[in-house]
């Protein structure tokens, strides 16, 4: 059984998406991350980084327990574990994990970016707004001009390179993007949107998740308790 610390984000439903497509068995943790549960001890033990998504694998590579955090990481142990969706070949394992890096270090960063000063910054900056949503336009050219030569991201299969990158496009409209600009990506994501297993892991934690716009939240997520050593 795979314990899942998580929240209905982004970075959390990827690995609730994997989850489900791989059919592993799996019970889910709620860490409200507006109320500051990922400063609680007992999940700083497993993801030091007071991030989520975090797991706990009772039965680990070596059949004792491992607990991992990082997202990008825990899908590719994942991956792994159930051998699906991370390429048969080096050559199609090298390509998955290059998109998957595109998606940690670009497409969430710059998104999350895009996010914050768009819409929780307590100020409107326009230069910040400007500079992100730009970034957010150019990301995305480069996710449609791959999948205007590829059916998904990594070549021909769908990966965990797609799995990582299509939560984080959920929220275009909160980007400012316009999907008729980006056709390619826009097949893409419709297609995967589609899938079973795809619309169960969004729904994962979803009825849980509240807003995170009222002052006590955006203390503990953009405040000084963020950046204290815990």
């Amino acid at each position: 059984m795979i314990d899942v610390y998580s929240e209905a984000t982004p970075n959390g439903h990827k690995v609730h998406i994997m989850l489900e497509e791989c059919g592993l068995p799996y019970r889910v943790h709620h860490i409200n991350i507006g109320q500051g549960d990922q400063f609680k001890p007992e999940f700083l033990a497993i993801s030091p980084n007071n991030k989520i998504p975090a797991i706990v694998d009772a039965d680990g590579p070596d059949g004792k327990p491992i607990s991992l955090f990082e997202s990008g990481a825990i899908l590719v142990y994942l991956a792994s574990k159930a051998g699906k969706f991370l390429g048969e070949t080096d050559r199609q394992k090298f390509m998955t994990l290059q998109w998957l890096m595109f998606q940690m270090g670009g497409v969430g960063p710059m998104l999350g970016q895009a996010h914050h000063f768009r819409i929780y910054a307590p100020e409107k900056i326009e230069y910040a707004i400007n500079r992100y949503t730009n970034e957010a336009k150019r990301l995305y050219g480069v996710i449609d001009g791959q999948l205007s030569k590829n059916a998904y991201l990594a070549g021909d299969e769908y990966t965990i390179a797609d799995i990582a990158t299509f939560p984080w496009l959920r929220s275009w409209k909160n980007q400012g993007i316009d999907w008729d600009d980006y056709p390619n990506a826009k097949r893409w994501f419709d297609e995967i949107s589609e899938r079973p297993a795809v619309m169960r892991g969004v729904e994962v934690l979803a009825n849980a998740r509240k807003p995170l716009l009222d002052d006590k939240s955006k203390e503990i997520l953009f405040g000084a308790t963020q950046y204290q050593r815990h």
